[in-house]
């Protein structure tokens, strides 16, 4: 029996087969659905999203957290507390977009992976990209040790909860823009399909709160 550590690639590559994201790492459409309430809003895939992509998934398989629309919220909760604003505005936005459905469906765990990630390191600084794709961590364990909750955090945590305040009222009003003219396009869509009005305005049943 081999009992040799996947590598990160190979980890990944696990990772995309069974979220059925296809078998190429790192690739993804023009457009990308992103989980805004209840609904599954296309937005563009934009450039900065295709530069980080396969380093966010790296943190679902370090943080454990899922792709469902609970997980997605964690981890982006999880990035943004590890800073991840701060290497680029657009990342943080895209954290917020996803933060904003998590709070809705649940903000205690929001907040728990927020305070997890003040005491852990992201992947998306340029010398963390350079190790990924240089193989410099042989396995997820060993990245894992060095990135996961290693850090005391540099601020107290009641100013933590403030910044978490603040990008919780950030991901609402984001969540605002978005949800509320999708919501209209679809009420619109569905009536001239035929359906009811009650057809329409009802939410569509979800399995993938996870």
């Amino acid at each position: 029996m081999n009992t040799t550590p996947l590598t990160l690639q190979e980890e990944l590559a696990n990772f995309y087969e069974k979220s059925g994201f296809g078998s190429v790492i790192g690739m993804r459409p023009l457009t990308v659905p992103v989980y805004t309430g209840c609904m599954l809003v296309p937005l563009p895939n934009i450039e900065t999203r295709r530069q980080y992509l396969k380093y966010h998934d790296l943190h679902h398989l370090i943080t454990g957290y899922s792709v469902g629309r609970i997980g997605e919220g964690e981890v982006s909760a999880w990035e943004l507390g590890t800073g991840s604003a701060f290497v680029s505005p657009l990342l943080g936005v895209m954290n917020l977009i996803a933060l904003s459905t998590g709070l809705v469906l649940e903000p205690k765990r929001m907040w728990s992976s927020f305070s997890r990630g003040c005491k852990s390191k992201n992947l998306y600084s340029k010398s963390c990209r350079s190790n990924v794709d240089s193989a410099h961590w042989p396995s997820l364990a060993t990245l894992r040790a060095d990135v996961l909750e290693v850090k005391n955090p540099r601020f107290p945590m009641a100013f933590r909860a403030l910044e978490f305040a603040f990008y919780s009222a950030c991901a609402m009003f984001i969540h605002a823009l978005i949800a509320i003219p999708a919501v209209c396009v679809r009420f619109i869509t569905d009536i001239t399909l035929g359906y009811s009005i009650f057809q329409a305005v009802k939410p569509k049943k979800r399995v993938d709160l996870f």
